[in-house]
Protein backbone atom coordinates (compact mmCIF):
# COMPACT_ATOMS: atom_id res chain seq x y z
CA UNK A 1 0.00 0.00 0.00
CA UNK A 2 1.45 3.72 -1.19
CA UNK A 3 -0.26 5.96 2.00
CA UNK A 4 1.61 8.69 0.41
CA UNK A 5 -0.48 9.29 -2.84
CA UNK A 6 -4.15 10.29 -3.00
CA UNK A 7 -6.50 8.61 -5.34
CA UNK A 8 -5.22 10.96 -8.13
CA UNK A 9 -3.23 7.33 -9.71
CA UNK A 10 -6.08 5.33 -8.19
CA UNK A 11 -8.94 6.90 -9.67
CA UNK A 12 -8.70 7.09 -13.46
CA UNK A 13 -11.77 8.97 -14.01
CA UNK A 14 -11.16 12.56 -15.24
CA UNK A 15 -14.01 14.46 -14.03
CA UNK A 16 -13.34 13.09 -10.43
CA UNK A 17 -9.35 13.86 -10.49
CA UNK A 18 -10.52 17.35 -11.74
CA UNK A 19 -12.58 17.49 -8.43
CA UNK A 20 -9.63 15.92 -6.38
CA UNK A 21 -6.87 18.57 -7.98
CA UNK A 22 -9.14 21.31 -7.04
CA UNK A 23 -9.79 19.96 -3.74
CA UNK A 24 -6.42 19.91 -2.72
CA UNK A 25 -5.71 23.76 -3.84
CA UNK A 26 -8.42 24.47 -1.84
CA UNK A 27 -7.29 22.62 1.67
CA UNK A 28 -3.99 24.55 1.27
CA UNK A 29 -5.96 27.46 1.75
CA UNK A 30 -7.82 25.88 4.46
CA UNK A 31 -5.18 24.20 6.00
CA UNK A 32 -8.03 21.77 7.55
CA UNK A 33 -10.61 19.36 7.15
CA UNK A 34 -11.39 19.08 11.04
CA UNK A 35 -12.83 15.53 12.06
CA UNK A 36 -12.89 15.14 15.81
CA UNK A 37 -13.41 10.83 15.92
CA UNK A 38 -16.09 9.89 17.79
CA UNK A 39 -16.69 7.26 20.20
CA UNK A 40 -12.87 6.90 19.80
CA UNK A 41 -12.04 4.63 23.23
CA UNK A 42 -14.72 2.55 22.51
CA UNK A 43 -13.86 2.18 18.77
CA UNK A 44 -10.45 1.31 19.34
CA UNK A 45 -11.45 -1.24 22.21
CA UNK A 46 -13.34 -3.23 19.59
CA UNK A 47 -10.32 -3.51 17.15
CA UNK A 48 -7.71 -4.60 19.94
CA UNK A 49 -8.95 -7.64 19.65
CA UNK A 50 -9.08 -8.21 15.80
CA UNK A 51 -6.36 -10.46 13.79
CA UNK A 52 -3.04 -8.82 12.16
CA UNK A 53 -4.21 -7.68 8.56
CA UNK A 54 -6.07 -4.71 6.98
CA UNK A 55 -8.53 -2.58 8.25
CA UNK A 56 -11.28 -0.56 6.46
CA UNK A 57 -12.78 2.80 7.24
CA UNK A 58 -15.26 3.18 4.95
CA UNK A 59 -15.92 6.72 5.66
CA UNK A 60 -12.07 8.05 6.35
CA UNK A 61 -13.29 11.77 6.44
CA UNK A 62 -10.45 13.34 8.00
CA UNK A 63 -8.46 10.62 9.22
CA UNK A 64 -9.27 10.87 13.18
CA UNK A 65 -9.98 7.73 13.57
CA UNK A 66 -7.84 6.29 11.42
CA UNK A 67 -4.64 7.52 12.56
CA UNK A 68 -5.72 6.25 16.08
CA UNK A 69 -6.14 2.63 15.11
CA UNK A 70 -2.79 2.53 13.27
CA UNK A 71 -1.26 4.30 16.41
CA UNK A 72 -2.34 1.66 18.58
CA UNK A 73 -1.96 -1.59 16.30
CA UNK A 74 1.51 -0.83 14.56
CA UNK A 75 1.14 -4.24 12.55
CA UNK A 76 -2.39 -3.35 10.89
CA UNK A 77 -2.73 -1.56 7.53
CA UNK A 78 -5.82 0.51 6.45
CA UNK A 79 -7.64 1.77 3.14
CA UNK A 80 -9.47 4.25 3.78
CA UNK A 81 -12.14 5.43 1.56
CA UNK A 82 -14.32 8.51 0.76
CA UNK A 83 -16.80 10.10 -2.03
CA UNK A 84 -15.71 13.30 -0.54
CA UNK A 85 -12.40 14.19 -2.78
CA UNK A 86 -11.60 17.26 0.07
CA UNK A 87 -11.66 14.47 2.43
CA UNK A 88 -9.71 12.19 0.67
CA UNK A 89 -6.92 15.11 0.53
CA UNK A 90 -6.88 15.88 4.08
CA UNK A 91 -6.80 11.95 5.13
CA UNK A 92 -4.42 11.24 3.15
CA UNK A 93 -1.82 14.15 4.79
CA UNK A 94 -2.76 12.86 7.80
CA UNK A 95 -2.28 9.28 7.05
CA UNK A 96 0.81 9.68 5.45
CA UNK A 97 3.51 9.65 8.50
CA UNK A 98 1.82 5.47 8.47
CA UNK A 99 3.73 5.28 4.74
CA UNK A 100 2.65 2.22 3.40
CA UNK A 101 0.75 1.15 5.66
CA UNK A 102 -2.20 3.81 5.13
CA UNK A 103 -3.76 4.27 1.19
CA UNK A 104 -6.55 6.41 0.89
CA UNK A 105 -8.86 6.28 -1.82
CA UNK A 106 -11.78 8.48 -3.48
CA UNK A 107 -14.79 5.65 -3.97
CA UNK A 108 -18.17 5.19 -2.75
CA UNK A 109 -19.63 2.29 -0.68
CA UNK A 110 -20.40 0.64 -3.89
CA UNK A 111 -16.81 0.29 -4.60
CA UNK A 112 -15.46 -1.16 -1.88
CA UNK A 113 -16.07 -5.02 -2.03
CA UNK A 114 -13.46 -4.50 -5.37
CA UNK A 115 -11.28 -2.14 -3.33
CA UNK A 116 -10.48 -4.60 -0.57
CA UNK A 117 -10.26 -7.74 -2.85
CA UNK A 118 -7.03 -5.21 -4.59
CA UNK A 119 -5.88 -4.93 -1.72
CA UNK A 120 -4.66 -8.24 -0.92
CA UNK A 121 -4.52 -8.67 2.35
CA UNK A 122 -6.94 -10.12 5.16
CA UNK A 123 -10.02 -8.25 5.97
CA UNK A 124 -10.25 -8.10 9.45
CA UNK A 125 -11.95 -5.10 10.48
CA UNK A 126 -14.41 -2.42 8.92
CA UNK A 127 -15.92 0.85 10.19
CA UNK A 128 -18.38 3.11 8.98
CA UNK A 129 -18.89 6.80 10.59
CA UNK A 130 -21.95 8.04 8.98
CA UNK A 131 -23.38 10.98 8.33
CA UNK A 132 -21.83 14.46 7.84
CA UNK A 133 -18.33 15.71 9.06
CA UNK A 134 -18.17 19.55 11.16
CA UNK A 135 -16.00 20.44 8.08
CA UNK A 136 -18.83 19.70 5.26
CA UNK A 137 -21.56 21.23 7.36
CA UNK A 138 -18.87 24.53 8.03
CA UNK A 139 -17.62 24.83 4.55
CA UNK A 140 -20.75 27.24 3.17
CA UNK A 141 -19.92 26.59 -0.27
CA UNK A 142 -20.79 22.60 -0.06
CA UNK A 143 -24.56 23.66 1.39
CA UNK A 144 -24.82 20.88 3.49
CA UNK A 145 -26.13 23.73 6.34
CA UNK A 146 -28.82 25.49 7.05
CA UNK A 147 -26.84 27.96 9.00
CA UNK A 148 -24.53 29.04 6.42
CA UNK A 149 -25.44 30.87 3.17
CA UNK A 150 -24.45 28.97 0.57
CA UNK A 151 -25.39 26.92 -2.56
CA UNK A 152 -27.95 23.95 -2.70
CA UNK A 153 -25.84 21.62 -3.88
CA UNK A 154 -24.88 19.14 -0.20
CA UNK A 155 -23.24 16.30 -2.63
CA UNK A 156 -20.36 14.45 -0.82
CA UNK A 157 -18.82 14.03 -3.88
CA UNK A 158 -19.28 16.92 -6.52
CA UNK A 159 -18.17 15.67 -9.65
CA UNK A 160 -21.15 13.15 -9.27
CA UNK A 161 -25.27 13.68 -9.76
CA UNK A 162 -27.38 16.49 -9.06
CA UNK A 163 -27.36 19.09 -6.21
CA UNK A 164 -30.08 19.63 -4.12
CA UNK A 165 -31.36 22.66 -6.15
CA UNK A 166 -32.65 20.39 -8.84
CA UNK A 167 -34.64 18.52 -6.31
CA UNK A 168 -35.82 21.32 -4.11
CA UNK A 169 -36.91 22.66 -7.42
CA UNK A 170 -38.21 19.92 -9.56
CA UNK A 171 -39.85 17.74 -7.46
CA UNK A 172 -43.83 17.24 -7.01
CA UNK A 173 -45.44 17.67 -3.86
CA UNK A 174 -45.42 14.05 -3.21
CA UNK A 175 -42.36 13.46 -3.66
CA UNK A 176 -41.01 16.26 -1.30
CA UNK A 177 -43.95 14.94 1.06
CA UNK A 178 -42.91 11.64 1.19
CA UNK A 179 -38.82 12.68 1.21
CA UNK A 180 -39.32 14.93 4.52
CA UNK A 181 -41.49 11.96 6.28
CA UNK A 182 -38.85 9.26 5.07
CA UNK A 183 -35.56 10.83 5.73
CA UNK A 184 -36.58 13.84 8.01
CA UNK A 185 -39.02 12.57 10.12
CA UNK A 186 -40.50 15.66 9.60
CA UNK A 187 -43.99 15.65 10.78
CA UNK A 188 -44.91 19.33 8.92
CA UNK A 189 -43.70 17.71 5.87
CA UNK A 190 -46.95 18.65 3.99
CA UNK A 191 -47.00 22.28 4.80
CA UNK A 192 -42.97 22.88 4.02
CA UNK A 193 -43.59 21.03 0.84
CA UNK A 194 -46.14 23.33 -0.43
CA UNK A 195 -44.15 26.50 1.35
CA UNK A 196 -41.41 25.28 -1.12
CA UNK A 197 -43.12 24.87 -3.87
CA UNK A 198 -44.80 28.11 -3.79
CA UNK A 199 -41.61 30.15 -3.16
CA UNK A 200 -39.69 28.64 -6.09
CA UNK A 201 -37.03 28.56 -7.65
CA UNK A 202 -34.78 28.71 -4.45
CA UNK A 203 -31.06 28.58 -5.27
CA UNK A 204 -29.31 29.03 -1.60
CA UNK A 205 -29.76 27.51 1.81
CA UNK A 206 -30.64 30.43 3.64
CA UNK A 207 -33.60 30.87 1.15
CA UNK A 208 -34.46 27.51 1.87
CA UNK A 209 -33.83 27.72 5.48
CA UNK A 210 -36.53 30.69 5.48
CA UNK A 211 -38.85 28.74 3.73
CA UNK A 212 -39.14 26.01 6.23
CA UNK A 213 -39.15 28.35 8.87
CA UNK A 214 -42.21 30.16 8.14
CA UNK A 215 -44.24 26.84 7.33
CA UNK A 216 -43.46 26.04 10.87
CA UNK A 217 -45.90 26.55 13.65
CA UNK A 218 -44.33 29.29 15.55
CA UNK A 219 -44.35 26.43 19.04
CA UNK A 220 -42.26 23.79 17.01
CA UNK A 221 -39.69 26.43 16.06
CA UNK A 222 -38.69 26.35 19.73
CA UNK A 223 -36.89 22.81 19.57
CA UNK A 224 -34.57 23.30 17.43
CA UNK A 225 -33.61 25.00 13.90
CA UNK A 226 -36.52 24.11 12.20
CA UNK A 227 -34.85 23.59 8.89
CA UNK A 228 -32.32 20.69 10.57
CA UNK A 229 -34.48 17.33 9.62
CA UNK A 230 -35.73 18.81 5.89
CA UNK A 231 -31.70 19.72 5.43
CA UNK A 232 -30.59 16.22 6.71
CA UNK A 233 -33.66 14.96 4.28
CA UNK A 234 -32.08 16.39 1.01
CA UNK A 235 -29.02 15.63 1.77
CA UNK A 236 -29.64 11.35 2.27
CA UNK A 237 -31.67 11.83 -1.03
CA UNK A 238 -29.03 13.43 -2.90
CA UNK A 239 -26.19 11.28 -2.50
CA UNK A 240 -28.30 7.95 -2.30
CA UNK A 241 -26.60 7.16 1.35
CA UNK A 242 -29.66 4.76 2.50
CA UNK A 243 -29.54 3.24 -0.91
CA UNK A 244 -25.89 2.45 -0.61
CA UNK A 245 -25.68 1.62 3.28
CA UNK A 246 -27.20 -2.05 3.36
CA UNK A 247 -25.22 -3.66 0.09
CA UNK A 248 -21.92 -1.89 1.73
CA UNK A 249 -22.31 -3.47 5.25
CA UNK A 250 -23.08 -6.50 3.48
CA UNK A 251 -20.36 -6.53 1.39
CA UNK A 252 -18.01 -5.56 4.25
CA UNK A 253 -19.17 -8.36 6.70
CA UNK A 254 -18.76 -11.03 3.69
CA UNK A 255 -15.26 -9.63 2.98
CA UNK A 256 -14.14 -9.98 6.91
CA UNK A 257 -12.30 -13.07 7.96
CA UNK A 258 -13.53 -15.10 10.82
CA UNK A 259 -13.03 -12.85 14.06
CA UNK A 260 -12.89 -9.52 12.08
CA UNK A 261 -15.32 -7.36 13.42
CA UNK A 262 -17.91 -4.45 11.94
CA UNK A 263 -17.99 -0.97 13.86
CA UNK A 264 -20.75 1.63 12.61
CA UNK A 265 -21.24 4.92 14.24
CA UNK A 266 -25.03 6.15 13.03
CA UNK A 267 -26.18 9.81 13.79
CA UNK A 268 -30.16 10.11 12.91
CA UNK A 269 -32.70 7.07 13.21
CA UNK A 270 -33.34 6.46 9.87
CA UNK A 271 -29.97 5.47 9.06
CA UNK A 272 -29.53 3.69 12.78
CA UNK A 273 -32.27 1.28 11.79
CA UNK A 274 -31.30 0.25 8.59
CA UNK A 275 -27.83 -0.71 10.55
CA UNK A 276 -29.74 -2.53 13.32
CA UNK A 277 -32.07 -4.48 10.61
CA UNK A 278 -28.68 -5.53 8.81
CA UNK A 279 -26.79 -6.68 11.22
CA UNK A 280 -29.60 -8.50 12.78
CA UNK A 281 -30.27 -9.99 9.78
CA UNK A 282 -26.60 -11.31 9.29
CA UNK A 283 -26.96 -12.17 12.95
CA UNK A 284 -29.62 -14.63 12.38
CA UNK A 285 -28.63 -16.00 9.27
CA UNK A 286 -31.95 -14.55 7.43
CA UNK A 287 -34.09 -16.78 9.70
CA UNK A 288 -37.77 -17.16 9.12
CA UNK A 289 -38.57 -19.49 12.52
CA UNK A 290 -41.27 -18.31 14.84
CA UNK A 291 -39.26 -16.41 17.70
CA UNK A 292 -38.58 -18.45 20.71
CA UNK A 293 -38.45 -21.59 18.57
CA UNK A 294 -35.28 -23.91 17.27
CA UNK A 295 -34.32 -22.90 13.61
CA UNK A 296 -35.33 -25.38 11.51
CA UNK A 297 -34.76 -23.56 8.15
CA UNK A 298 -31.08 -24.02 7.41
CA UNK A 299 -30.31 -20.75 8.50
CA UNK A 300 -26.41 -20.08 8.80
CA UNK A 301 -25.49 -16.96 10.74
CA UNK A 302 -22.37 -15.03 9.41
CA UNK A 303 -21.77 -12.61 12.01
CA UNK A 304 -22.44 -11.97 16.25
CA UNK A 305 -23.16 -9.08 17.30
CA UNK A 306 -21.08 -7.29 20.30
CA UNK A 307 -23.01 -5.50 22.12
CA UNK A 308 -27.57 -5.57 23.02
CA UNK A 309 -28.46 -2.63 21.80
CA UNK A 310 -26.47 0.57 20.32
CA UNK A 311 -23.61 2.42 22.79
CA UNK A 312 -23.97 6.06 23.18
CA UNK A 313 -21.84 9.03 24.16
CA UNK A 314 -20.92 9.61 27.79
CA UNK A 315 -21.76 13.26 28.90
CA UNK A 316 -17.78 13.83 28.87
CA UNK A 317 -17.65 13.26 25.14
CA UNK A 318 -20.75 15.24 24.62
CA UNK A 319 -19.47 18.04 26.36
CA UNK A 320 -16.33 17.91 24.54
CA UNK A 321 -17.92 17.20 20.91
CA UNK A 322 -21.54 18.01 20.99
CA UNK A 323 -22.10 15.72 17.66
CA UNK A 324 -21.17 13.13 19.89
CA UNK A 325 -24.56 13.01 21.47
CA UNK A 326 -26.71 11.86 18.17
CA UNK A 327 -23.68 8.52 17.90
CA UNK A 328 -25.34 5.59 18.49
CA UNK A 329 -22.02 2.64 18.04
CA UNK A 330 -23.34 -0.96 16.88
CA UNK A 331 -20.38 -3.71 16.29
CA UNK A 332 -20.14 -7.35 15.45
CA UNK A 333 -17.76 -10.19 14.92
CA UNK A 334 -17.87 -12.17 11.73
CA UNK A 335 -17.85 -16.25 12.37
CA UNK A 336 -16.08 -18.83 11.21
CA UNK A 337 -17.91 -21.15 8.28
CA UNK A 338 -19.97 -23.96 9.72
CA UNK A 339 -18.11 -27.30 9.68
CA UNK A 340 -19.74 -29.17 6.71
CA UNK A 341 -19.07 -32.21 8.55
Amino acid sequence: MDGQSTSLSANSHPAREGVLRAAVGGLRVSQEFRHVPVLLDEVLELFDAVPEGLVLDATVGGGGHAAAILERRPELQLLGIDRDPEAVVAATSRLAPFGARAKVVHARFDELAALVAEAGAPLVGALFDLGVSSFQLDAAHRGFSYRNPGPLDMRMDPSRGHGAAELVNGADEETLVDLFEAHGEERFARRIARAVIAARPLDSTDELAAVVEKAIPAAARRRGHPARRVFQALRVAVNEELDLLAPALEAAIAALVPGGRLVVLAYHSGEDQLVKRTLAGAASGGCVCPPGLDCVCGAVPTIRLLNRGARLSGKAEIERNPRAEAARLRAAERLPAPDPH
